[in-house]
């Protein structure tokens, strides 16, 4: 099985004839919608066809048609319903986890604090604690995810987690908070990579990006009902003598239950399989589905390299972890999120401080909501349209610098008013990480690999709230001079000296692949391909995106 970033380039650097008549009919610019869509592809090659073929036990083997070629019109409108019977839910699955994860902002401007006897540091550790478990569960959960199924393991993650959401409305103190605190974040770790494997089933590389930033825009949506949600449901605090984020934590906890339960029935095992005994005519037609299959399969083949419910072996495991070349990405996960990520967890809390009522500090988080689904959806736009990642994810860091700055020189008796632009402005940054998402799949190279290190990926994002749970400190409340002095700090180096030495760095590997796949004659190339036991991106004929 072959593995490459690249279709178009790699196959013409492998036949050294960029204007081969190697593929199929048809343009990416054609606008007329009957014509041929189909992609160029190394399976119109039959000198190379074989050596990309799909595993035997490839679930969705009995639909792929390399030869088979549709119209603009026919991939429009499958488009379309993919984006409506998948896109669409997982959507939905995503909103109900950040519903669930979300919350406690919105209990924070309900005197949760006070009400448990907590001190902001007691909130902080709470929050390390909940990283902590979700990222220790990452790549167990994507490992549990291959072995049974993206489409049965989700489910089971929304209803444990629903479950444990709403049983905060019984929360004593210090230690039931830390408690369900650790269980959430164990639960819910992985779900992200588990969710974004199960897209790929559905999507091509160039076509995924796009959709995770929809995704994320999901999450500022959800972000936005939660708020009206707390609005109403903050209300009740005296209801049954009850405070008013516990009824929050047990409403939202069974609004996520009820979509958890309805997911066991709305997410098929793939493509080929969304016919079953309360769906029996499926969702899409014979046609359709070959359709889907083998676009994906002629973007990327090394999709076809593993059942859907075949688990990792420990080598491949291995391997995985091993894999140098995408370090660079887990230390950018790390990093480009610190700066932003206290002033969005301490925002409502801020609020609070500065003399807003519990309901204006809800309503007041929705402005930056909706600029930030604004500028990420346009800034994953941008990158896909350039075909550039490195600078474009840049742009959060860029900017967070100058509200940073500005924060810190905001004076103690600064306006109320002038603070919450500040910070509006700030969280309306481009949230750039549906880029680095792709970005790393793309670079990882195979299914085996792409799971792995999709939830190594997410396990470094993990890091960055344990970090940034201890930058704002009680000591330097309420203006946290010390702490936005060192999230400066960070934004500077990541901007001066992170990226551009990760773009670097895949330039630099880039080349030195070129200069050996340039050396080899064609029949060593072909040879190459026939013999080698390199997978995903340790072969030759792999180039990394940057």
């Amino acid at each position: 099985m072959g593995s490459f970033s690249d279709t178009n380039s790699i196959t013409k650097r492998l036949l050294d004839q960029p204007d081969s008549p190697l593929y199929s009919e048809g343009t990416l610019g054609s606008i007329d919608d009957g014509a041929i869509a189909t992609r160029r592809s190394v399976y119109d090659n039959p000198e190379l066809a074989s050596l990309y073929w799909p595993k035997k036990d490839y679930e969705n083997i009995h639909r792929f048609e390399p030869t088979a070629r549709w119209t603009y019109r026919e991939e429009k409108a499958l488009m379309w319903k993919i984006d409506w019977k998948v896109m669409a839910w997982a959507a939905i699955s995503f909103s109900a986890l950040n519903l669930d994860r979300g919350n406690i902002s919105n209990a924070n401007s309900d005197n949760f604090l006070l009400d448990l006897n907590l001190t902001t540091d007691d909130f902080n550790w709470g929050n390390s604690i909940f990283r902590l478990a979700f990222l220790c569960a990452e790549l167990p959960s994507q490992l549990i995810s291959k072995r049974i199924g993206p489409d049965r393991w989700i489910p089971t993650q929304m209803v444990l987690w629903s479950i444990i959401s709403a049983s905060q409305f019984w929360l004593t103190g210090r230690t039931t908070f830390f408690l369900t605190r650790a269980l959430l974040g164990f639960i819910q770790g992985g779900f992200i990579p588990d969710l974004i494997l199960y897209l790929s089933y559905f999507y091509t590389k160039n076509e995924l990006p796009l959709r995770l930033a929809l995704f994320w825009m999901s999450s500022n949506l959800c972000s936005i009902i939660g708020s009206f949600i707390a609005f109403g449901v903050l209300h009740m605090r005296g209801v049954l003598s009850r405070a008013g984020w516990r009824w929050l934590f047990l409403v939202e906890g069974l609004i996520t239950l009820t979509i958890g339960f309805a997911t066991f029935f709305r997410m098929p095992p793939s493509p080929t399989q969304t016919r079953t005994w309360f769906r029996p005519k499926g969702w899409f037609t014979p046609r359709e589905e070959m359709i889907l299959v083998t676009r994906v399969l002629r973007d990327d083949p090394t999709k076809g390299d593993m059942h859907n419910r075949e688990g990792l072996s420990l080598k491949r495991l291995w391997i995985a972890v091993c894999d140098y070349d995408l370090w660079p990405l887990y230390i950018l996960g790390v990093m480009f999120g610190i700066p932003s990520g206290p002033p969005r967890t301490y925002f409502t809390l801020s609020l609070r401080n500065l003399g807003f009522s519990t309901f204006a500090t809800n309503l007041l988080t929705i402005p930056s909501t909706i600029a930030g689904i604004i500028t990420m959806f346009s800034i994953t736009l941008i990158s896909e349209v350039l075909n550039e990642r490195t600078f474009v994810a840049m742009s959060e860091d860029l900017w967070t610098l100058p509200f940073l700055m500005a924060l810190y020189c905001l004076p103690d008796n600064a306006n109320q008013w002038l603070y919450f632009g500040l910070t509006s402005g700030l969280l309306s940054y481009p949230y750039t990480h549906p880029i680095q998402v792709g970005w790393c799949s793309r670079n990882a190279g195979g299914v085996a690999s792409r799971t792995v290190n999709a939830s190594l990926y997410n396990m470094f994002v993990q890091l960055t709230s344990v970090i940034t749970a201890q930058i704002y400190q009680e000591s330097d409340a309420p203006r946290y001079r010390r702490g936005n002095l060192a999230l400066i700090a960070i934004c500077s180096f990541n901007v001066a000296v992170l990226y551009p030495a990760t773009k670097a760095y895949y330039m630099w590997r880039n080349q030195q692949r070129d200069r050996v796949w340039n050396a080899m004659s064609i029949e060593e190339r072909k040879e190459y391909l026939r013999t080698t036991t390199d997978m995903g991106n340790r072969r030759l004929d792999f180039r990394f995106a940057h």
